[in-house]
């Protein structure tokens, strides 16, 4: 059975595409899962941001794929149904299964879209099951996590429980499955690879727990760095580690940082996320160790620095700095230390935008992000389907905007008590794009050749909207942002 796998052109904001171009690991993995008779063809659309039409024409001209698969997040849902439109113009017959975090937690919303399967949470199992269902043409109501249309109605099979990632039922990534290239990080190859999967705390704003329930499992080191060893092998320098919270246990992952070394993959670059809570209080030995494995960027889950913030967020756990088995405060400005000590990078997580946020505390984050991260990563809380932060903000009336192309947490989609959505996001668009400028030396210390080529690629998208009149000072910054935000919308038509 031929199958085309692809994620889609949307992307985050926060660095250009010049910069980033991060595969989906979702799709190898589910590429790597599938019976080694089918054809398996994976597309990251993103590397073909504007050509996705064309791309996607070719691949079902070239494959002839029985089976098409789509992994959409919310703000994806709209490029995803004109994609599943122009699938079935080009091959009518074909079977469309749609799976990742928004059909996951909002299935309905697939029900009209002209799809035949919803793969719900983790896909592996549920997803090479259905193959073999497609096979035999019978089977469909034995497979968990399955969504299907039985041509009465849907019919939604009981949830798949999390896998414990014990065994070997997780079989490794397909990464010769991949037919686009270009996956980089400032200019080096990147991919993917996971140690563990799942969280126990309960951030407001987090579809994991929502997807998976609170749970922690993880895969033996010993399939870990093969999983590197594979990523080199084809090509990878800098290595991203998706993990949804590798701190949860840090003497695992300490043991994992000593095992890269042991392996002798310490040489390549690592980025890696992380709670300010496990570097602080675990810093002192943690964060050397870190280094001598190779990582080089951390994305600190900062969060919020004010207290009132991060109990909204749920997120005050996690970012706490404990002294003796007791809580002494917040843990961020330790963490941040003990990582610039060690010649590691932040790329600073926070959120700004909360119901009681005012100009005030909005600008002591954005200040806060100027003086203390490497790589600012701002997001505004956005309501994505079943999150626990969704129903408050809707009983409040503070959601200004459904248009969930937009919801890609750099439009600020919620008003808060004290100011308008579009002034919230105004503040960070402003300070954060200056912010970015600041990191420019490291690039250039890191990746000269990159900032060379496309760091003008990068200034570029970073400051699109501005103009020869603004840099005089003749236009303001309102100005510029009104011509941003249309770029923004112009941009977000992919298909």
């Amino acid at each position: 059975m031929n199958v085309l796998l692809l994620s889609m052109p949307d992307s985050f904001e926060h660095m250009p595409p010049a910069a980033i171009r991060m595969p989906n690991g979702a799709l190898t993995s589910l590429a790597g899962n599938v019976d080694p008779h089918h054809h398996v063809a994976v597309a990251d659309l993103i590397l073909v941001q504007r050509q996705v039409r064309e791309t996607v024409t070719r691949l079902v001209g070239e494959l002839d794929p029985e089976v098409v698969g789509l992994s959409i997040m919310t703000f994806q849902r709209r490029t995803a149904g004109r994609i599943i439109d122009l699938v079935r113009s080009l091959r009518p017959g074909v079977k469309i299964a749609v799976g990742g975090y928004d059909p996951s937690l909002a299935p309905e919303a697939y029900e009209d879209m002209g799809v035949d399967y919803l793969v719900r949470s983790e896909g592996e199992v549920t997803f090479r099951e259905l193959l073999r269902a497609l096979e035999h043409g019978s089977g469909f109501e034995r497979i968990g996590g399955l969504s299907y249309c039985n041509g009465q109605g849907w019919v939604h099979n009981p949830a798949r429980s999390p896998h414990r990632l014990e065994n070997k039922e997780i079989r490794p990534p397909k990464r010769d499955a991949r037919v686009l290239q270009g996956y980089t990080l400032l200019g080096r190859q990147v991919d993917v690879i996971e140690t563990s999967r799942g969280c126990t705390y309960d951030c407001s704003f987090c579809s994991i727990i929502e997807m998976r329930g609170r749970n922690f499992h993880t895969y033996s080191f010993d399939r870990v760095l093969d999983d590197i060893r594979d990523a080199r092998d084809h090509g990878a320098r800098t290595i991203f580690l998706v993990d949804d919270n590798i701190t949860l246990n840090v003497k695992r992952f300490e043991a994992l940082c000593e095992a890269i070394i042991a392996a002798g993959l310490h040489k390549l670059d690592y980025f890696v996320q992380a709670m300010t809570s496990a570097i602080a209080n675990h810093g002192e030995t943690l964060a050397p160790l870190m280094r001598r494995a190779g990582f080089r960027y951390v994305f600190l889950g900062i969060e919020n620095i004010l207290e009132g913030d991060l109990e909204f967020l749920k997120a005050s756990a996690k970012n706490r700095e404990r002294t003796n088995g007791r809580e002494t405060g917040n843990a961020t400005l330790k963490a941040i230390d003990y990582l610039h000590r060690n010649q590691m990078y932040v790329v600073g997580g926070l959120i700004v935008g909360s119901p009681g946020d005012t100009r005030e505390s909005i600008e002591a984050n954005l200040e806060f992000a100027r003086r203390y991260v490497d790589w600012p990563y701002i997001q505004h809380p956005t309501p994505y389907p079943r999150t626990p932060m969704t129903k408050g903000f809707r009983d409040q009336g503070l959601i200004m905007n459904e248009r969930l192309e937009e919801y890609d947490g750099t439009t600020a989609v919620v008003r808060t008590e004290h100011l308008p959505a579009e002034e919230v996001e105004f503040m960070r668009w402003k300070a954060e794009r200056w912010m970015k400028v600041h990191h420019i030396p490291v690039a250039i210390k890191h990746d000269p050749g990159f900032v060379l080529f496309q760091g003008w690629k990068m200034l570029f998208h970073t400051f699109r909207g501005s103009s020869i009149r603004s840099a005089l000072g003749l236009e303001s910054d309102k100005k510029v942002f009104e011509r941003y935000r249309a770029i923004r919308r112009a941009e977000r038509e992919y298909v």
